[in-house]
């Protein structure tokens, strides 16, 4: 191990103690105070997400070279903040919803096959081991399948179910050209504002039809949107599928 890679595990090292003691301590206020529940949360996660880094940081010490996406300027970008994070659910039971579709009711709905969960697990416990900071809390559309994704994946307590991307399932039925126009133009302005510094916004909810939106995204494939600020639109920055993020 050379002495760079040293120091700079040894500063991973104290970022972590630091952050356990601030851990410990809004672990004990957060209790008796809502307003701090999400940043407890959003601690929870980076003290896991810190673990998978020593690890990483031992192993990119010890081999020759990382994988594509360890060493990739993507990675680097996350890790920083700034983006809009949006994923479709994991994988869902074979058939369509009901036509006598209900929210409400999990039954009238597609829902996740027990591979479909695991991916919703294997996706969370991806993007912590890659140390990509979350703001909490996560987004989904308000179905059965993109709830139970978020929630597999990042923990009930952290997720906003989010009706606004309800409207993108119904980009895929025989909705008006003046209809999907809308709803394309709410697409454009939920994902031009960009998240807290630091921090990336997770939105889990649907594919797209071919020519609309992102376009069709596989079970758990993910889009990276740089936001451009309010009125200024996004820039898709790169596709990342599931098994991307595990190699």
């Amino acid at each position: 191990m050379t002495n760079r890679q040293n120091q700079s595990l040894n500063h991973l090292v104290l970022d972590h103690l630091a952050k356990v003691d601030h851990y410990k301590r809004l672990k004990m206020v957060s209790a008796n105070n809502p307003a701090l529940f999400h940043q407890y949360a959003e601690q929870q996660y980076l003290n896991q997400a810190l673990a998978h880094r020593f690890e990483a940081s031992i192993a990119e010490a010890m081999l020759p070279k990382w994988d594509k996406l360890q060493t990739s300027p993507l990675l680097t970008l996350l890790r920083n903040g700034g983006y809009n994070i949006y994923a479709r659910h994991g994988e869902a039971t074979i058939g369509e919803d009901q036509v006598n579709l209900n929210i409400q009711d999990c039954s009238t709905q597609r829902n996740l096959s027990e591979e479909g969960k695991r991916q919703a697990m294997a996706y969370g416990e991806a993007l912590r081991s890659l140390y990509i900071p979350i703001h909490y809390p996560v987004l989904a559309s308000p179905f059965c399948r993109t709830r139970e994704t978020a929630e597999l994946a990042f923990g009930k307590e952290n997720v906003q179910v989010d009706p606004f991307w309800l409207e993108t399932y119904y980009l895929s039925s025989n909705s008006s050209i003046a209809e999907q126009q809308r709803i394309l133009n709410n697409l454009k302005s939920a994902l031009e504002i960009p998240p807290p510094a630091g921090s990336n916004k997770v939105i889990i909810a649907h594919s797209f039809p071919t020519g609309l939106g992102f376009g069709p995204i596989p079970y758990m494939g993910t889009v990276i949107v740089k936001p451009r600020g309010v009125g200024l639109g996004f820039e898709i920055i790169g596709h990342v599928s599931l098994n991307e993020l595990l190699v």
